[in-house]
């Protein structure tokens, strides 16, 4: 059923961004759920034919707009040739058109660094590098699955600063055996090497990963307790505000107008389009905002793309209260918050105020300006205040 005409230029409110996910590693990392496979050998060309056919596709489907970011994400996309980016970038150029500061982001680890190609990826477009580093210390590195050495990683952040003027780069902490003691002295090591941004996620043990089944067996131990976890949690939040790098959202911290601009498509809930294996999307048509789905399997998606026309294999419509509870889920992560009013708008009523109330007064949510932020005491508590809320 389609939805209500007046709701279709809400996505606005988020903007409009294209992800683009590139499946294949060098090695697959024991905590990574993501859809990430190794092969020896892909034909680059022939994915790049694909990726801008699916991209056609869907600006077709979405006329008139301009695209304020992309995301290349995976997987490594670094270890995508830069020729194949370029042609990516000329098919999204082609489909919608570009915003004058748009931002363009590719993820890269350090094992899949080299000058000329991390500069091919700036000359065809590139502006932003995210860079997947994990850890400052190589027992730890090790113990994470990763195929880098601490001096790796620094060489290849020395090298895409001297290619990218933006740049971000992951740590997990939280790790085995990790003491506050230990993840303050390499946050501060972080924040001497930080650019404009930083990604710090707690170590998530994720059912169908090589962690989980080490942790349903027993056999992986050493882990923080949730109130070490939230211990370091808030003094990773104090630190990196107090080195100019403050939290915007529950695991990312910027510079004054250093934001990730693509993210924030997704927790301010605008519409990203979405293409290569398993990629997810959300996407606004005049018969309503829809979520996209793609086939996981590379081999799948590559030939439903050559022989179909599309790598979509689901496409729902999301209802509006379905969208308010998204919008809640997400919005509650940032630090500006929620707006109420585009909240009641979809879910059709306020927010329980009784709800807010009890949530205010034990200090965990604040209102203000026509917003609900979670405080410092509740951002740690994120998920129970998010139960009580959707309740």
């Amino acid at each position: 059923m389609p939805e209500p005409e007046n709701f279709a230029e809400d996505w606005r409110a988020g903007g409009f961004g294209l992800y683009v996910h590139w499946p294949f590693c060098q090695a697959k990392c024991p905590y990574c759920d993501f859809n990430s496979h190794v092969v020896p050998v892909v034909d680059q060309a022939r994915w790049a034919a694909a990726l801008s056919s699916e991209i056609a596709r869907l600006g077709a489907e979405l006329p008139g707009r301009h695209l304020g970011s992309i995301f290349f994400g995976g997987g490594t996309p670094s270890l995508m040739e830069p020729e194949t980016v370029d042609a990516v970038l000329r098919a999204a150029r082609a489909a919608w058109g570009f915003a004058n500061d748009i931002e363009i982001t590719l993820e890269a680890n350090p094992t899949s660094v080299e000058r000329g190609r991390f500069q091919g990826f700036a000359d065809a477009g590139v502006n932003r590098l995210s860079m997947g580093i994990q850890a400052l210390n190589d027992p730890d590195l090790r113990a994470l699955g990763r195929m880098h050495s601490v001096a790796e990683a620094r060489a290849a952040f020395d090298v895409a600063r001297s290619c990218f003027d933006r740049v971000s780069f992951d740590l997990i902490y939280a790790r085995q055996g990790q003491t506050r003691a230990a993840w303050r002295a390499e946050l501060a090591e972080a924040l001497a090497m930080a650019v404009d941004h930083l990604s710090l996620y707690q170590l998530t043990i994720e059912p169908g990963t090589a962690f989980g089944a080490r942790a349903a067996a027993g056999k992986l131990r050493g882990l923080p307790d949730d109130d070490l976890a939230a211990d370091m949690y808030l003094e990773t939040q104090d630190i990196c505000e107090a080195a100019g790098l403050a939290g915007y959202e529950t695991s990312n911290h910027a510079r004054p107008g250093a934001k990730s601009r693509h993210n924030l498509v997704y927790w301010r809930q605008g519409d990203w389009a979405a293409v290569g294996p398993g990629a997810h999307g959300r996407i606004t048509t005049p018969a309503g905002r829809f979520a996209t789905e793609a086939h996981r399997a590379p081999a799948v998606w590559l030939n439903a793309v050559e022989r179909q026309g599309t790598g979509e294999c689901l496409r729902e419509l999301v209802p509006l209260d379905e969208q308010a509870t998204e919008y809640l889920l997400m919005a509650m992560r940032l630090s500006e918050g929620l707006d109420l009013a585009r909240h009641a708008r979809l879910a059709g009523a306020p927010l329980d105020p009784g709800a807010i109330a009890r949530l205010a007064d034990l200090g965990m949510v604040v209102r203000q300006n026509g917003r609900l932020q979670s405080t410092r005491q509740g951002r740690p508590l994120l998920n129970a205040i998010l139960r009580e809320l959707a309740a």
